[in-house]
């Protein structure tokens, strides 16, 4: 992994193929030093953003990124911090450009994302033979399949050379016992070699599971630094084996984390994720998928 710090301007929306992971932010939902924790990754002629909060039409601009530009949006959760920006998406992309970026969405998040959340910004813009605008028509809509043959809940799909595994993750609310009775969310796991946790509480079984059946190189983890509500904790993440803490780097922390960048080094991680920088992995050969779609 080969990590590049951007100075404005630098960051282009393809390269010569290999996998690239620029961290937009890397704050957590209420950072006030930090942009939020969403993703672009950039392979070949591809380019996906995951999640769009509120910061992150700004936090682009600042780093000469046209919002408008970015082509394919893949959303793992409704908080404000990663959906917070969609609304300007869909409105500059429908009155000033005229056009519909891609999302990546199976059919059930879609009608929690759009009834719970972007439907009273955006649907009432136009009225058409008497009815609201709906969210096809701010979107290109990319489906996932389903796969099958495991049993957490786990959706898959392509973006052009970019191979994408979404699985179910236990984020909210804290009372929730798995995935299963959790409010929708999802990690995206990347060419079946990088893991993108999103926010999630700490569910080593998640970890266990991807890493047995696709053997990480990274994983990008969602971490706060104390115990309780809808994040893992630096407390629990430091009781996973010390070979995986190695392969791992903690994202959506505080503005505290100074405090705290000694104590996660000496539990073995590999550090903390660097907010405006990339993360590269040099181009392989995709290993063969070891389930199928349904």
């Amino acid at each position: 992994m080969r990590e590049t710090s951007h100075q404005p301007g630098s960051l282009a929306l393809s390269n010569n193929g290999d996998l690239s992971l620029y961290f937009v932010g890397c704050g957590s939902a209420f950072s006030r030093t930090m942009n939020q924790n969403n993703l672009l990754v950039v392979k070949g002629k591809d380019h996906l953003l995951i999640d769009c909060g509120t910061k992150t039409p700004q936090a682009l601009y600042e780093r000469r990124i046209d919002l408008t530009a970015i082509s394919h949006f893949l959303i793992t959760h409704s908080h404000a911090d990663h959906i917070g920006g969609l609304e300007e998406v869909m409105m500059v992309n429908r009155y000033v450009t005229g056009r519909k970026p891609t999302m990546i969405i199976n059919e059930a998040y879609q009608e929690l994302l759009w009834n719970n959340s972007l439907r009273g910004g955006t649907a009432y813009s136009e009225v058409r033979n008497g009815e609201p605008l709906g969210f096809e028509d701010f979107w290109q809509i990319q489906r996932p399949q389903q796969l099958a043959g495991i049993e957490r809940e786990s959706w898959h799909t392509t973006l052009g050379s970019i191979d994408i595994v979404m699985p179910r993750t236990m984020h909210f609310p804290d009372n929730a016992q798995s995935w299963r009775d959790s409010c929708w969310s999802c990690a995206v796991l990347f060419d079946e070699r990088v893991l993108f946790t999103s926010d999630t509480r700490f569910d080593p079984q998640l970890l266990h599971e991807l890493d047995g059946r696709y053997s990480l190189e990274m994983i990008f983890h969602d971490c706060q630094f104390f115990k309780g509500g809808v994040h893992a904790s630096l407390e629990e993440l430091a009781t996973l084996p010390s070979e995986m803490k190695s392969r791992m780097v903690l994202m959506h922390y505080s503005d505290n984390w100074q405090q705290f960048q000694g104590e996660v080094m000496a539990a073995g991680f590999r550090g903390l994720v660097k907010q405006g920088s990339s993360y590269t992995f040099p181009a392989v050969g995709l290993k063969t998928t070891s389930v199928s779609a349904r």
